[in-house]
């Protein structure tokens, strides 16, 4: 009589049991849906970054007063990303952070969530990639204003009046970074939140 009385698990001839279990992997496949995306936008990010700096280079006939009284000598300049030491950095820290996030998201297809170790891994190295890459924009930064404004107390003139295209392209590449180190910043986001979820 008294299993009468008592709550049946079962509606409509299914029963409810497993209701929490299929939402845990309903929620763990949509998370892993959106680390490949975000993996895969970072390689793609990265990498066009990276070739976007790495071709940079202008060709500009520039006009050289060498003595006052005679007129000005027009010589060819060539701009080139590896002209310049932050430049350098940063296509060296986005070709990094492509060659992690390549390695990472086949890691992420081949572990599917089994071996939490490869896991915490690619979260360190996903925030050492976040770090990497915002010193890698701070640095260009830094050059690319000194290409815009100069700086009047140590007597550079600006050049990006005359290598337009090179500043531009140059700034289009640390756009580019900068959306690469927000994928990275929102992967790590998403391990964490992950976490916290599961304790």
């Amino acid at each position: 009589m008294e299993s009468q009385y008592k709550e049946s698990n079962n509606i409509g001839g299914i029963e409810s049991g497993g209701g929490d279990k299929e939402v845990k992997v309903a929620n763990k496949r949509k998370t892993r849906g959106w680390d490949v995306v975000l993996r895969f936008l970072a390689v793609a990010l990265s990498l066009a970054a990276a070739v976007v700096l790495g071709l940079d280079k202008q060709t500009k006939t520039v006009a050289v007063t060498l003595v006052p009284t005679l007129p000005p000598v027009n010589i060819p300049v060539v701009a080139k990303w590896h002209h310049l030491s932050a430049f350098v950095y940063f296509v060296v820290a986005n070709a990094i952070a492509c060659g992690h996030a390549a390695i990472s998201l086949l890691l992420t297809l081949a572990n599917k969530g089994t071996n939490k170790g490869i896991s915490i891994l690619i979260i360190i190295l996903d925030l050492i990639m976040v770090a990497l890459l915002f010193s890698g924009i701070g640095s260009a930064l830094a050059i690319g204003l000194m290409g815009y404004e100069g700086n009047s107390h140590v007597r550079w003139p600006k050049v990006c009046n005359v290598f337009g295209k090179f500043c531009n392209q140059a700034a289009a590449a640390i756009g580019l970074s900068g959306a690469t180190s927000l994928a990275f910043f929102l992967l790590v986001v998403l391990a964490t939140f992950n976490l916290h979820k599961k304790h």
